[in-house]
């Protein structure tokens, strides 16, 4: 299952992300979240944040302690503001979580693993050593995970397991995700792997 909706929270068995909250509080608003899961992560999108008296901008990405309570407060500075919340149970190692923007180029570029599809991006095509996941808050893109094209957009999720490939082939609308890269596992190596550089990839979850 390599696409959810975010409403729906409907994630694979094997998946180390279990919730995810989209918080958009207004101006100098206080907003309540309770957590549902051992580990959660905080990924500013738009605006500015403060939690525990540091304020955070765009972009920041804030770990709550484990030891933290089972709910806690966020307050957004003085313009409206969009917030990640990402509850589950990955380990002490993982590989990166922030943004990353998406535009169609004409050029298109693949500095990846060679693939047989047309492309109209500067993306790479790319595995891990660790789950990966795509959280959509604004733009429109042409995904590609374990082979398979689908059109995502705000409110979707693209869910690729450790050592599938997965690609943006294409843009519709150009904007921004959440990226989370869960546990490193196997020889835990991060960032993007390439197929002619790092070797064949083996997927673990299916």
């Amino acid at each position: 299952m390599p696409v959810t909706s975010i409403a729906r929270q409907s994630w694979p068995a094997w998946s180390e992300l279990t919730h995810v909250d989209v918080i958009t509080p207004g101006p100098n608003a206080t907003a309540h979240v309770d957590r549902t899961d051992v580990r959660c992560r905080i990924v500013v999108c738009e605006g500015t944040l403060e939690t525990d008296g540091a304020r955070h901008v765009k972009g920041d990405v804030v770990d709550v302690p484990v030891s933290e309570a089972s709910a806690f407060e966020l307050i957004a500075g003085d313009t409206n503001c969009t917030v990640m919340v990402l509850h589950g149970r990955w380990g002490d190692e993982t590989g990166g979580c922030g943004l990353f923007t998406f535009d169609r180029s004409a050029s298109p570029e693949n500095r990846g693993t060679p693939v047989d599809y047309e492309r109209h991006t500067r993306f790479d095509n790319h595995y891990h050593d660790c789950d990966e996941y795509w959280l959509f808050f604004d733009g429109e893109i042409v995904a590609v995970s374990e082979g398979t094209f689908y059109h995502v957009g705000p409110g979707d999720c693209v869910i690729t397991g450790a050592g599938d490939h997965h690609d943006i082939a294409d843009v519709a609308r150009a904007g921004q995700a959440v990226f989370f890269e869960t546990s490193l596992i196997g020889q835990k190596r991060r960032g993007h792997l390439w197929e002619q550089t790092h070797g064949t990839a083996a997927p673990r979850r299916r």
